[in-house]
């Protein structure tokens, strides 16, 4: 028996994995009847702090989050996904992909790539997807790069 998703979550980030993990939740979404493909970007904020000029990188941050969101909305929508919603959060990725944003939209399945764009995090502290596979509770399709 099939598992049915209804609220598909995909981290992205901008980088290929998250690319790959996109065209997978769009292929899902496409299988199931009148799921919901719900894009997430997460401002990671851990660097800013209250001078000037990170208070500028934060924003330029969240307009980049707001742009690529917008792009992949409107690619999914051309790849005739209707039902899509956008979720813009900041915070720390590995920690509000899987324990915020997933519970606040209801998500029975999350789809990341394998690697993102933050080699030093993954080297020290553990990857984004591996957070998300171990604290998310509802599957998790970790999309491997090429």
């Amino acid at each position: 028996m099939k598992t049915m998703y209804k609220h598909i979550l995909v981290g992205l980030d901008g980088s290929k994995a998250s690319e790959k993990a996109f065209n997978h939740a769009v292929d899902v979404t496409l299988e199931q009847k009148d799921a919901q493909l719900i894009l997430a970007h997460v401002v990671d904020t851990r660097n800013f702090s209250a001078y000037d000029w990170y208070v500028t990188m934060a924003e330029q941050a969240q307009e980049y989050g707001d742009s690529l969101l917008n792009e992949f909305e409107n690619r999914a929508r051309e790849l005739g996904i209707s039902n899509v919603k956008k979720v813009l959060q900041l915070g720390s990725p590995k920690v509000t992909l899987a324990k915020s944003i997933a519970p606040e939209v209801h998500a029975d399945l999350i789809v990341c790539g394998a690697t993102g764009m933050n080699v030093i995090d993954r080297a020290f502290i553990g990857s984004v997807s591996e957070h998300t596979a171990r604290y998310a509770k509802c599957d998790v399709h970790i999309v491997r790069n090429d």
